[in-house]
């Protein structure tokens, strides 16, 4: 009987780690934030994002948008590039939008966080992380990064 408990038990958690490590390895259905690569505009707008060329990104977004109305990876993207263009309410608009379509959006919580940091509004960044916090079962860089920028807004201030 304790061998056979066991087992269902190995099983169980053999099939968990797999369930789990098939959703990190999908992108969690692009709830990182930097999508899921599986658009070929999106990945392109990414790489350009990636390598700090905003404006040049808009049209793939813009394009993926089109083409795929309810894409919240490329609405976080939007307000990610807008932010760093330095456009916070375009952005804030973006994230939102994001957020409406996928709350858990683990990317878009944690940048619109940053945002309201930038905004000085650290109690909504907070808000955020709560979010993150209960999204992220097992911890996630998106949590972590949004939790170090708060420590490091609260002991600047």
């Amino acid at each position: 009987m304790k061998i056979r408990s066991f087992t269902i038990a190995l099983s169980m958690t053999g099939f968990l780690l797999s369930s789990a490590g098939s959703s990190f390895a999908a992108g969690s259905g692009g709830d990182n934030g930097w999508g899921d690569n599986s658009n070929s505009d999106l990945k392109t707008a990414i790489e350009l994002i990636q390598d700090e060329k905003y404006s040049d990104a808009q049209p793939l977004l813009q394009k993926t948008i089109k083409a795929d109305p309810d894409n919240a990876d490329a609405y976080n993207m939007l307000g990610y590039s807008q932010r760093k263009l330095g456009n916070k309410d375009v952005a804030l608009g973006y994230y939102n939008k994001a957020l409406d379509l996928n709350p858990r959006h683990r990317g878009a919580n944690e940048y619109l966080g940053q945002l309201y940091l930038e905004l000085d509004k650290p109690g909504k960044a907070k808000e955020r992380l709560d979010v993150l916090d209960k999204s992220c079962t097992f911890g996630c860089d998106e949590y972590t990064t949004l939790k170090e920028a708060i420590e490091a807004y609260d002991k600047a201030q």
